[in-house]
């Protein structure tokens, strides 16, 4: 229903200003420019971030717990990042799932209990699992358009008045500001039923959501104290992580933290899911305290 919201107020932003053949040229541009991001954002967002591949060798915690996890899963096995930054988070990208990739900062390893890592990766997963990244290229592509036949907007109207300057300067505004901002409302929603999505299968996936909704609760109380470069210059780069980054809830692409917990604490009920004391249950492989430094087990820098 979002994605058909938002193709109308397209189709509806092209009729007012009145030419499909100005819409069409919108839209094909739109969809050239996100197709090359498509087939090319794991590489871009991996680079931006400098991540660096891991495999059994490097990593052989982590990497085995995101094995069983896309076992679980019934994906193939992603490629496996460590990213060297003390911000906690974690994402998914890649266009379908035999292309797909995770990261996680050492931050995060860092943080939490190996049960908490799991809950995270197998929301990436679940993202994997969902083909968001299709979806959101798609979301992308139109709201792209949309917002590139605005800009163009009056250019395309400038010349014809036809007598009614007024109403001329109505649809001028119109295309400028309505449309664009209406279409970054639908594409923020869609954005945050995909991170409901992406909770519920990877409470699925790890059978833990009670673990799931601790390490959101942890990595969102840090989020906005420990400071991200990488989102800093690059503010789109915060709806590729597992909870939002210095940004209002009112504009965030994710649902607040307290509802997914709370969805999540729903779920648990439901499955019978044990309950987490607080602070959570070390595991056998939980991080030890060392001086000015925690390590997990899941952190390869641990020795």
């Amino acid at each position: 229903m979002l994605l058909a919201a938002l193709t109308a107020l397209f189709m509806a932003l092209g009729y007012t200003l009145g030419g499909t053949g100005g819409a069409l040229i919108a839209l094909i541009v739109a969809a050239g420019m996100n197709l090359f991001t498509f087939w090319n954002a794991d590489r871009i967002v991996l680079s931006m971030h400098h991540a660096r591949e891991v495999d059994a060798q490097s990593a052989p915690d982590f990497y085995g717990l995101v094995r069983e996890l896309a076992g679980k899963a019934g994906l193939p096995m992603p490629r496996v990042y460590l990213i060297d930054e003390p911000h906690p988070n974690a994402f998914a990208t890649g266009r379908d799932p035999q292309h797909a990739a995770v990261a996680a900062t050492t931050g995060l390893l860092s943080m939490l209990s190996r049960e908490e890592v799991a809950g995270v990766m197998a929301h990436e997963l679940g993202h994997v699992r969902n083909r968001d990244t299709l979806i959101m290229t798609m979301v992308a592509t139109i709201a792209g358009a949309i917002s590139m036949l605005a800009n163009f907007g009056l250019f395309f109207r400038g010349g014809h008045e036809e007598g009614n300057g007024h109403s001329n300067l109505i649809a001028g505004l119109l295309a400028v500001i309505v449309a664009p901002f209406a279409a970054m409302i639908v594409q923020m929603a869609i954005s945050r039923t995909r991170e409901y999505g992406a909770d519920a299968a990877g409470a699925e996936i790890s059978g833990n959501p009670r673990a799931l909704a601790s390490a959101l609760a942890k990595i969102s109380g840090q989020a906005g104290r420990i400071p991200n470069p990488v989102a800093e210059r690059n503010p789109a780069a915060a709806q590729l992580y597992i909870v939002p980054v210095h940004v209002s809830e009112l504009f965030s692409t994710h649902p607040a933290t307290e509802k997914r917990i709370a969805a999540l604490e729903d779920m648990a009920a439901e499955m019978g899911a044990p309950a987490i004391a607080t602070p959570p249950r070390a595991s056998a492989l939980s991080p030890t305290p060392q001086p000015r430094r925690r390590a997990s087990a899941l952190d390869p820098h641990r020795r």
